[in-house]
């Protein structure tokens, strides 16, 4: 049929007709150079131009400026023509200069004689669909790495848990041996205090790893910052050398924080470190803090190399870092970061190359209830315990321990009776009397809550001290018994017989 008979002019009336219902698609038409000839209502819609404004002009004032700069929509009808398509994803801008991403399709026009007369262009907006896709790859980028952090957390936790054992050996031991060197051997002594500092040292990273793992439990109290800093200040600015300074900038009616004073210190003393290795050439560290609201933002600030976008984003990531075999562990910001959400705030990181770094730690104001649970909680302990000699079971499945356990409690003046499983001491128990028991809570078959409802259940007021490398138990298995973290000292076990015995009646029965 001819273009010019009535029939054609239908069927191209309908065609112009059917294009421009279509609200969902821009459908239009190029020339040969790139010029709008034709513009349906979905172009109007999401693009934003009538027809005409648009009709005549370049469809590249729909690119980016980045991608005019690249000659992106010449390539584009290039390809259309050589390759008989062009397919792609990518922002495009409406006439408001709003971006959106655009998927797009170009197929070449050509006339029955096969020269190319234009192009046919159809543009969808998936700016939703987009964003919908990508928050959906962020939840499960985030579920992945929750599941990877709580596996490493598992096992770093189970690792920390067998060294402290291990620590509990030997520290006890150490103990033992310095108290019974000849004072006058200065050698032996040296030697055995450096292996005690070594041992010391090897306990701190357990509690590193023991925070991140989440199996470290915070003694949590109110805790005044400008206090607690400067008792420590002295110790820090040793730790970092005569090249960097310290400086504090923490106002007197900075309001008190709720969490745990050790951990705070450790957690200080890890960043002021870190600050002093960003900054190979010596500077100047401040430790600043500033009330925002419920929290306290309490900041570790250096003006040292600072770091990039990508080191920045594995910063606080696990078993992750920048410094040298056997200088770093990896454990110090995530214990720092694990300090923070187990006190109830969170931690931030600002940094940039050549910009310096400041580490924030956002802790929770001590509120009016909670500075009253602590007053009212807090006991009344001795320096030194004043138990008198007493009959001790230690109960404990890993022999290392028990020994060194035993070997301590008679050190101390104790009569110490040893049980390698839940079931040997209830036998033992049923032989002879005892004051005390003192078991491991990790066994096998039967851990030692379990054991001391079973002695509560005979013996409602025998004392029962639960001794952990954990430190933390399970939900709902926590009976309120006197607890004691390994590796210990004997001071550390001497402070919790006096509170264990000193509960005498008032510990629970199941």
């Amino acid at each position: 049929m001819d273009a010019g008979q009535p029939g054609a002019q239908t069927d191209e009336g309908s065609y112009r007709l059917l294009v421009d219902a279509i609200a969902d698609y821009a459908v239009f038409r190029l020339d040969r150079d790139g010029r709008v000839a034709s513009w349906n209502r979905g172009a109007e819609r999401f693009k934003g131009y009538t027809s005409g404004e648009i009709i005549g002009q370049h469809f590249s004032r729909f690119y980016t400026a980045e991608d005019r700069a690249i000659d992106l929509p010449a390539t584009a009808l290039h390809l259309a023509a050589t390759e008989g398509r062009f397919e792609s994803e990518g922002w495009r801008v409406r006439k408001d200069g709003e971006r959106f991403w655009a998927h797009v399709v170009i197929d070449p026009i050509r006339d029955e004689a096969g020269e190319l007369v234009g192009f046919a262009k159809i543009t969808r907006d998936l700016t939703e669909r987009r964003a919908a896709q990508l928050a959906l790859d962020e939840a499960r980028e985030a579920l992945f790495q929750s599941q990877k952090l709580d596996a490493i957390g598992q096992l770093t936790g189970g690792v920390a848990h067998d060294f402290n054992n291990l620590l509990m050996a030997i520290v006890g031991s150490l103990e033992l041996l310095r108290k019974r060197l000849p004072a006058g051997d200065g050698r032996a002594r040296a030697l055995l205090e450096n292996a005690m500092q070594g041992a010391q040292r090897g306990a701190t990273l357990t509690q590193r790893m023991l925070l991140f793992a989440r199996r470290k439990e915070l003694k949590t109290e109110a805790v005044q910052l400008p206090a607690l800093i400067d008792d420590i200040l002295d110790f820090m600015r040793r730790s970092v050398g005569p090249l960097v300074k310290i400086h504090t900038d923490l106002p007197d009616s900075l309001p008190s924080v709720e969490t745990d004073a050790a951990q705070l210190e450790a957690a200080l003393l890890n960043l002021v470190v870190n600050a002093r290795d960003a900054m190979p050439d010596g500077g100047a560290i401040l430790i600043r803090g500033r009330p925002e609201g419920a929290l306290v933002r309490l900041s570790v600030v250096d003006p040292g190399e600072g770091m990039d976008a990508a080191t920045l984003a594995r910063a606080a990531e696990p078993f992750f870092t920048t410094k040298g075999v056997g200088k770093g562990t990896g454990l110090g910001l995530p214990m720092v970061h694990g300090l923070a959400l187990e006190s109830g705030g969170r931690m931030e990181i600002k940094s940039a190359p050549g910009e310096g770094t400041e580490v924030a730690l956002l802790l929770p104001v001590v509120t009016p209830a909670a500075a009253r649970r602590g007053a009212s909680a807090a006991p009344a302990h001795p320096a030194r315990p004043g138990t008198g000699a007493i009959t001790v079971l230690a109960v404990d499945d890993d022999a290392l321990v028990l020994m060194n356990t035993v070997a301590m409690l008679e050190d101390m003046g104790h009569r110490a009776i040893g049980a390698m499983s839940a079931g040997e001491a209830l036998t033992l128990l049923g032989e002879q009397t005892v004051d005390l028991v003192i078991t491991d809570y990790a066994m096998p078959d039967v851990n030692g809550v379990q054991l001391a409802e079973a002695i509560h259940g005979d013996s409602p007021h025998l004392p029962v001290l639960l001794a952990s490398g954990y430190a933390e138990l399970p939900q709902g298995d926590d009976p309120g018994l006197p607890r004691l973290a390994k590796p210990f000292l004997e001071d550390d076990l001497a402070r919790a017989i006096d509170v264990a015995m000193a509960a005498g009646r008032a510990c629970p029965a199941p």
